[in-house]
């Protein structure tokens, strides 16, 4: 059944009673209703439409949950349908995502009579028009310098490690055909990539959010909007908005992917270089730098629904401090933040824990040390406001001397919300960023204590 006849006959559906349609769709042969089940253009709902137009690049910045991927299948299946000696580009942050994620994906979109072929070993998706597909690593950038491609599907490139790179010779390559397209399907993030992606021509820019997929389960989006509505995190995970840095921002979100270490592991005592990455030693294998001081942070909550924050950092073999985890949690009544705290310096190592004292400094210490009468406290009193003690731990930063030891949502939405003239949220104050802020300035001190030399 060709596409203006299901639409006539949808129309018609669509105009009957629940008793004439179900007559008329007994009426049906069998081929005709499987036909129309499997068409997808007129199931998509209006985040995963494509847009109309001569575009080169599609970027869908859209919400999780929104059915990025399947409509990535969908795409990719007509451009081989339609296309039988395609050579497609399947590109995503890893080799193993590729086949998780996407393979997966156009392995279920295949209709009835379709028997597409994955072949892991190779990295090749082979479909029945003779059309196929090659999966590549934004890991492995160069892996994609010199193949020619009709068509590209880029999945979560806001992720990709190397994104410049994969991304260039991915289009110095798309020249195969007449019309060479690629669609990005991405969970938005203000990464250098795709900023550059939004000013180039021939771009159509679509977004969606998550509750636009009538499939999501109804409990978890409420969940997830209950606890992420009207923040930071919510707005770009599940409106799909580019969240864009604020004016005057002491940690820009650049300079934070920049300072990240992707893939990095923190376990007591060390922390863990992935396989490849720039910090890995001669041969490219695992490396671990030693910690020569871990620090918890602590900021208690001004009440039982405030957010305690609690910040784990280490200062490396290697001069660099890292934050290594985020262990903060809200509604938590003195003895719970207090238990909080006291664990997370056990199972780091912590030869210190420092927790500000402005609000009821006996308390504080009291709580705190009737859950662990031997932890090692130092109590500090805030003389000076939360921007002003921050900035010289975000000038470490700046300077490529401190590194966020995987990835922390709420805390760098805190980090992105303080500005030179305060603090514009997400929340009310940053409690995991000022809890970081104190054990950071604890490394700073005991690193600059140290013996000098004295300048004549």
């Amino acid at each position: 059944m060709n596409k203006r006849k299901a639409w006539a006959l949808l129309l018609a559906l669509d105009a009957m009673t629940p008793k004439e349609r179900l007559r008329a769709l007994k009426r049906l042969p069998a081929p005709a209703i499987r036909g129309i089940s499997e068409e997808w253009w007129w199931q998509a709902h209006q985040g995963q439409r494509e847009p109309a137009g001569d575009w080169r690049i599609w970027l869908l910045m859209a919400g999780r949950g929104l059915g990025k991927t399947t409509l990535g299948a969908e795409w990719t299946w007509a451009r081989a349908r339609e296309t039988p000696d395609a050579e497609i580009a399947l590109v995503g942050g890893t080799i193993a995502e590729v086949g998780r994620v996407m393979a997966r994906a156009l392995i279920a979109a295949a209709r009835t009579g379709e028997t597409p072929l994955w072949v892991p070993s190779r990295g090749v998706f082979e479909f029945p028009s003779g059309a196929k597909a090659f999966a590549y690593s934004a890991e492995r950038p160069e892996a994609l310098r010199g193949p020619e491609h009709h068509f590209a599907w880029c999945d979560e490139l806001a992720k990709w490690r190397h994104a410049d790179r994969a991304w260039d010779n991915l289009m110095f390559g798309l020249r195969g055909g007449e019309k060479p397209r690629v669609l990005v399907t991405t969970t938005p993030q203000p990464v250098p990539l795709l900023r550059r992606i939004k000013g180039l021509e021939r771009l159509a820019e679509t977004d969606g959010r998550s509750d636009q997929n009538r499939n999501l389960p109804a409990g978890h989006l409420a969940a997830m909007k209950a606890a992420y509505g009207g923040t930071r995190l919510g707005r770009q995970e599940l409106n799909g908005e580019l969240i864009e840095d604020v004016e005057g921002a002491l940690w820009t979100r650049e300079v934070m992917e920049a300072c990240r270490v992707e893939g990095a592991t923190a376990g007591m005592g060390t922390v863990t270089f992935p396989h490849g990455s720039d910090y890995s030693g001669e041969g490219g294998g695992k490396s671990d730098c030693p910690l020569s001081r871990i620090v918890v942070g602590v900021d208690p909550p001004v009440s039982a629904a405030g957010v305690c924050g609690i910040s784990v950092c280490g200062l490396g073999a290697d001069g660099i401090f890292y934050v290594l985890a985020d262990a903060s949690g809200g509604g938590l009544s003195p003895d719970g933040w207090a238990r909080k705290a006291a664990q997370a310096a056990e199972r780091w190592g912590a030869d210190r824990v420092v927790a500000e004292a402005n609000q009821g400094g006996d308390m504080v210490r009291a709580v705190l040390k009737a859950v662990a009468p031997g932890l090692p406290l130092r109590l500090v009193h805030a003389s000076r406001g939360k921007v002003t003690r921050a900035e010289p731990v975000a000038a470490l930063f700046e300077n490529g001397e401190a590194k966020l030891a995987g990835r922390f949502a709420a805390l760098e939405d805190e980090l992105a919300g303080m500005v030179t003239g305060g603090y514009v949220g997400p929340g009310a104050s940053p409690d995991r960023a000022d809890a970081m802020v104190w054990a950071m300035t604890e490394l700073m001190a005991r690193r600059d204590s140290g013996p000098r030399i004295a300048r004549l």
